[in-house]
């Protein structure tokens, strides 16, 4: 996501446009989901700074914190980038045999009911895949708005690892994994929606 994203993570591609295009515990029942638009600013199908591991990043278009030095500033307009299928999206993920996604942006708070159909059916197909989500919200406050928001509770359960808060300039550091300020954090939110005590992950070592 735009205002969390590091430093060290991928910039959104130029223009990728669409092409025909451990969570093994938790089970996805995905009966008569609709297939709909997402709005992307782009995709990386190698990265291997968006997390731990070779990841499929998925880039939203459209953010709402506009923070100074955002290294993604063309994801901020929610009427840049193009729309693409969810279904189109999630085969391609399948096809990849990718294990591991990550959905930045952007803010994918801002599309969470699209990002968790698209993560429901990988994981219908490809089980166990784990999922890192960026955002500019707080935990505190993405915890608040699932109460009313369907899509927020939706794309917070199917997200193993979350790395939360706006990405400020005066507190940049490269010393953060995969952050880019201090003040952001990872949470393994894997415990949610049975509890919302996640815990806090303070060493590489402990994201796998």
């Amino acid at each position: 996501m735009e205002a969390a994203s590091s430093v060290m993570s991928s910039a959104v591609p130029a223009r990728i446009k669409e092409r025909d295009t451990d969570s093994a515990s938790r089970n996805f029942e995905i009966p008569n989901i609709i297939a709909e638009p997402v709005r992307l600013a782009g995709i990386i199908e190698d990265s291997i700074v968006d997390g731990p591991g070779m990841r499929f990043v998925i880039f939203v278009q459209g953010c709402p914190h506009y923070c100074k030095g955002c290294h993604n500033a063309d994801a901020q307009d929610f009427n840049g980038g193009f729309n693409a299928d969810i279904y189109k999206i999630a085969d391609k993920i399948i096809k990849s045999r990718a294990k591991r996604l990550t959905f930045s942006g952007g803010e994918p708070f801002c599309q969470p009911r699209e990002l968790a159909k698209i993560a429901q059916l990988v994981e219908a197909e490809a089980h166990g895949i784990e999922i890192i989500t960026y955002t500019g919200y707080l935990y505190e406050e993405l915890l608040e708005k699932a109460g009313t928001d369907a899509g927020i509770k939706d794309l917070l359960t199917v997200t193993n690892y979350l790395v939360d808060g706006k990405f400020e300039q005066d507190k940049k550091s490269l010393d953060w994994f995969y952050r880019g300020s201090s003040n952001q954090r990872i949470f393994d939110v894997t415990c949610y929606p049975n509890s919302s005590k996640a815990r806090l992950i303070e060493r590489r070592e402990d994201l796998r």
